[in-house]
């Protein structure tokens, strides 16, 4: 199932919409470490508000694309996780270590336009 990918400025949006396969996650980390490039981007929001359930794969996944990112330049949040879905990834020993996390979209924005102003990320 593809994932759309919207350009914002210095940034891609990324609107995960439904439970994606592994085989999804890792396609979505390769086209994600191929548009930071190709679009230069700054930063990368990953919306998983509609996620129901995170298991340990997709956890573990989500922080490698993050990493992944983050060697390509980019610095990455993820948004949105449902309240649920973060006492079920606590319950079950899950973590996005080193992975900045907001509210939601907006939120997320902020942050990465927040460390562009403070010259933490440097726009192109």
């Amino acid at each position: 199932m593809p994932v759309p990918i919207l350009k914002q400025g210095s940034f891609l949006i990324v609107s995960v919409q439904a439970a994606l396969s592994d085989r999804d996650l890792v396609d979505l980390k390769n086209e994600l470490a191929e548009k930071v490039g190709q679009y230069r981007s700054k930063g990368v929001v990953i919306d998983v508000s509609l996620l129901d359930v995170m298991d340990s794969f997709a956890t573990r996944m989500l922080r490698g694309i993050a990493q992944t990112t983050k060697l390509r330049g980019a610095n990455t949040v993820i948004v949105g996780i449902q309240p649920d879905v973060a006492f079920a990834m606590v319950q079950l020993g899950l973590a996005l270590e080193g992975v900045d996390t907001a509210l939601d979209l907006d939120e997320g924005l902020e942050l990465l336009n927040l460390r562009m102003s403070k010259g933490e990320i440097r726009d192109v």
